[in-house]
């Protein structure tokens, strides 16, 4: 069974940067993709970034764009978000996940979560 495990959250001011890590378990992916999404108290679960393993290619939320970047590295199976000039509004509980097959923004269409790693981003 596929297993994520993120990490790389915390506290941090309004300007800083976190990199969060997901170290995957179980498969080596090919034709997948691998997502990020947060989810803010009282919202819904909402797509931020999202990798085509073996294309490389990537896909970001308006709300991120030219501000995170996602990368990976496919020899310790783990992908990264790299999150710079963070805002209050980035404040939420962010999970990797895994869907195999194409690629979807689509939260209802991944297979696999991680447990979640919280990002809170004080003014």
């Amino acid at each position: 069974q596929v297993q994520l495990i993120e990490s790389g959250g915390g506290l941090v001011q309004v300007g800083d940067s976190l990199r969060l890590s997901c170290a995957a378990s179980g498969r080596t992916f090919s034709d997948d993709t691998l997502g990020w999404f947060r989810q803010a108290p009282g919202k819904e679960r909402e797509f931020v970034s999202a990798i085509m393993w073996r294309a490389s290619i990537r896909d970001y939320a308006n709300s991120v764009k030219g501000r995170f970047t996602i990368s990976r590295d496919n020899a310790k199976n783990t992908v990264y978000l790299q999150m710079n000039s963070l805002k209050p509004e980035d404040t939420a509980v962010y999970y990797c996940a895994a869907k195999l097959g194409y690629y979807s923004r689509s939260p209802s269409q991944y297979d696999y979560w991680g447990q979640g790693t919280q990002v809170t981003v004080s003014s």
